[in-house]
């Protein structure tokens, strides 16, 4: 099997933002949904204030937070201390799970870093502009190829409209 694709998931509001004060803006149950379903049974790659917001090892994936801090453990989760070294973790945790594709899911710092480098970008555009303090960094929108759009979408219950889009290295 050949390397796992390195793709970035992410929900971003037209102003960029993706967190507030360590927290996601928004509830969109669809996004969640989506979320879960393009994650399932793949290594998971977060930072960990990342973690930390979600508060547990999301089940179902392998889970690999990225930390400076040498202390740092929780349960159901494997740590690196660096990129290259959270990469390697993926990899053997993509060829154990038999999956094509290691999830990269926050936060900005990990998503500024890994954007190079991925092949694919899974994209919940947020049709709203909240405030916030995390951001997803910026790209060239000319070095990928939308081949997937669906939406807008708004769920009862649900403040914002959204669009799933899928984009792929040119």
């Amino acid at each position: 099997m050949s390397a796992a694709r390195l793709v970035l998931v992410a929900a971003i509001a037209e102003n960029g933002v993706i967190g507030r004060d360590g927290a996601l803006p928004w509830r969109l149950s669809g996004d969640l949904k989506r979320f879960k379903s393009l994650t399932l049974g793949k290594p998971v790659l977060m930072g960990r204030r990342t973690f930390a917001s979600i508060g547990r090892a999301l089940p179902g994936r392998a889970n690999i937070v990225l930390t400076r801090d040498p202390s740092f453990r929780a349960e159901g989760v494997r740590t690196a201390p660096n990129l290259a070294a959270a990469l390697a973790i993926a990899e053997e945790e993509a060829r154990r799970l038999g999956a094509d594709e290691i999830a990269i899911i926050g936060g900005a710092a990990l998503y500024a870093e890994t954007l190079p480098r991925a092949r694919r970008l899974y994209l919940t555009e947020v049709h709203a502009k909240p405030p916030g303090t995390t951001y997803f960094p910026a790209f060239d929108r000319k070095e990928w190829r939308e081949i997937a759009r669906e939406g807008p979408l708004q769920r009862p219950g649900e403040a914002y409209s959204y669009s799933f889009v899928v984009l792929d290295r040119r």
